[in-house]
């Protein structure tokens, strides 16, 4: 929901980092390591170790942000970086929630992470044809001037959101089911959010 009014806003905080940081390491490769710190949370919360898993997440999200930057002011901004970028964070966003659920530990747990995973799915197919579609009409992230790879229709849960609600998970796992399920819920409002957008937009 504020991730277009907050972009901008990253984007010059993590500028003077991300210009040392491509002088030696790709942009592909700050998508990997966010991507292993991702990992990292991810098992960390199935074991239990939630301090543990909270700052990799952090560090996950960090990265997460250094790589499209260092990639934009490096000039080494490249389709296949953006691709890898969305297939990461997607597979972080996947393993993190099924690591708070196996942290917990209980049947409502699982079911209710099962909730939210649906959700993604769905919730995935909603913007990323969109986007597609968006992109062949050339009304996509250039035409938008937008700082991604691709235009990413707005929502009610985006990554700041996720952000926030991810969080919350490995601070106060003792919640994870209530979380689990008022996530799926946000995440089916922005959904059928943008099927309603879509019919009116898409004829």
């Amino acid at each position: 929901m504020f991730d277009r009014l907050l972009r901008p806003v990253k984007e010059r905080a993590l500028a003077p980092a991300a210009r040392v940081l491509a002088r030696h390491a790709s942009p592909n490769a700050l998508s990997l390591a966010a991507f292993a710190f991702g990992v990292a949370a991810a098992i960390a919360a199935a074991r239990g170790a939630w301090a543990f898993a909270l700052g990799a997440w952090a560090l996950n999200r960090l990265l997460d942000g250094l790589d499209g930057t260092a990639a934009r002011t490096s000039g080494r901004a490249t389709d296949f970086g953006g691709y890898l970028d969305i297939v990461l964070d997607t597979a972080v966003y996947t393993l993190l929630p099924l690591g708070v659920a196996l942290g917990v530990g209980t049947d409502a747990a699982y079911l209710a992470v099962a909730v939210l995973l649906g959700s993604f799915y769905v919730n995935g197919a909603t913007w990323m044809y969109l986007a597609a579609v968006l992109e062949k009409r050339n009304a996509g992230a250039a035409a938008r001037d937008e700082m991604t790879s691709v235009t990413m229709p707005g929502g009610l849960v985006e990554g700041a959101e996720s952000l926030v609600l991810f969080s919350l998970m490995l601070l106060f796992p003792a919640y994870a089911v209530a979380l689990f399920l008022a996530m799926a819920a946000l995440v089916a409002v922005t959904a059928l959010g943008r099927v309603a957008w879509a019919a009116r937009a898409l004829r």
